[in-house]
Formats: C-alpha cells, structure tokens, sequence
C-alpha cells in the first residue's frame, strides 16, 4: 500500500470541510424551521406512543438529533466508501429508507396537531433532503 499524497490529503480534508458543512447546514435548516414554528406559537410537541402527554421538544432535543443522525449517515458513507464499489449509490439507497423510517415518528403517535406533525415532517424532510443530496457529493469519483 502507497503513502496517501499531498493532494490525496488536500482531497480528504476537502472532502472533511464539505461533509462538516452538511452535516451543520441540517442542524442550522432544522433550528430554522423548529423557530418559526415556535415563533408562529406552535409550542412544538414529540407524539408519544400511548395516551400519556406529549412532550415538549425543545431546541437542545433538535440540535441534538439533526445532528447526530447526519454525523451517523457520514460514518456509514465513509465506511461503504473505504470498503465497497458504488458506495454512494447504496449508501443513497439506505439513507433514504432511513428518511422514510423517521417519519412514522412524526407521523404515528398521540398528543400532537395535525400542524405540529407536518411542522415535524417538514423537519424531518429538510434535514434528510439535505443529508442525502449533501453528503455523498463530495468525495472519490471512482466510487
């Protein structure tokens, strides 16, 4: 196996900014969207699976989940890359049937508005249009 390049490394690092700058563009377009709804008064809530009341979601919740999923969906990205042929279009593939998985969260569910779900939906679309279309842009175009 061959030492990585200097331009190999510009690449890699390139590839690194581009991917952060996703995964930051997600957070910031999710903390957007929760504001104006929480702004317009929609004092956002999470469906709960039974009867109970349903939570309040709260900024540090949004942050925290547009973030981690991106960030999960790199990794998963970077090691189809490392170990297979035409990683991006399965990686494509499995990102967006995680994106529909998602939404039976915000779909499914007791304690919401019919508006509180599709401001969660909204959500869930924007940050997985970003993360699909986003992440696998950059990178080796071999794979």
């Amino acid at each position: 196996m061959s030492a990585p390049t200097v331009s190999t490394k510009i690449a890699t690092g390139s590839r690194r900014k581009a991917r952060l700058f996703t995964v930051g563009a997600a957070v910031v377009a999710a903390v957007i969207i929760w504001s104006v709804a929480e702004l317009a008064g929609m004092h956002l809530r999470q469906p709960t699976p039974g009867s109970g009341t349903a939570p309040v979601l709260n900024i540090g919740f949004v942050i925290g989940v547009s973030a981690v999923a991106p960030l999960a969906g790199w990794a998963l990205l970077a090691a189809l890359e490392h170990f297979m042929e035409r990683a991006r279009t399965t990686w494509t593939i499995v990102a967006s049937v995680f994106l529909l998985l998602s939404l039976s969260g915000p779909l499914t569910g007791h304690g919401v508005t019919t508006g509180n779900r599709l401001v969660l939906v909204l959500i869930h679309l924007v940050v997985g249009a970003i993360v699909i279309t986003g992440l696998p842009r950059v990178g080796n175009s071999s794979r």
